[in-house]
């Protein structure tokens, strides 16, 4: 079972949780998946989504490749649901640590999310820590990137249809870290 650690409301409106637990069993609108470029859901969070999610998802997410070719961190992708509780899977490509411009990609990656998920009419999301796993990001300097970018998107478009976003960290130091970084970031403010 997923367990809310944190919450607040942005001053945009919308509610902003960080989530200890499982992306695959949340119900929501839309969950991202951290995905590469080609959409071979092969390691980690994506591997979980597909696997959860059944063969719908990399048939889907095959298809958008021969369609749109290699995704791109700005223009994330997206398919069904297939067997998940969300309705959709937006697949955004994060950054690999040591590749260069990190920091604007992550926020890419975040804002494209949003973005895609307002165009689907989503009122919810789910996003994992984008880029901190296998693609080695560090995740305090990512806790910061993602929030911000969260909170610039909102400040960006008032007429965002997205009421709800939970950031789903499953292993407890990704948690610890981005809790942290939370509590630095708004320790002034109610």
């Amino acid at each position: 079972m997923n367990t809310v650690r944190v919450e607040r409301a942005l001053p945009t409106g919308q509610t902003l949780q960080i989530v200890q637990g499982d992306i695959t069993i949340e119900v929501v609108d839309a969950i991202v998946n951290a995905a590469n470029e080609h959409l071979q859901h092969g390691g980690g969070v994506a591997w979980a989504i597909s696997k959860k999610g059944g063969p719908a998802i990399q048939k889907e997410s095959d298809a958008w490749i021969r369609h749109h070719g290699p995704v791109i961190h700005s223009s994330p992708a997206w398919t069904s649901g297939g067997f998940l509780p969300a309705k959709y899977v937006i697949h955004a490509v994060g950054p690999v640590w040591g590749d260069g411009g990190e920091d604007n990609k992550l926020s890419d990656a975040v804002t494209g999310s949003l973005r895609i998920a307002d165009e689907l009419k989503c009122s919810s999301i789910a996003m994992p820590a984008i880029s901190t796993g296998i693609f080695g990001f560090p995740k305090e300097r990512a806790a910061g990137l993602i929030f911000s970018a969260i909170e610039k998107y909102f400040e960006g478009n008032p007429s965002s249809g997205i009421k709800t976003v939970r950031l789903v960290l499953f292993d407890q130091s990704s948690v610890d870290v981005f809790v942290q970084v939370w509590r630095s970031k708004w320790a002034d403010t109610p």
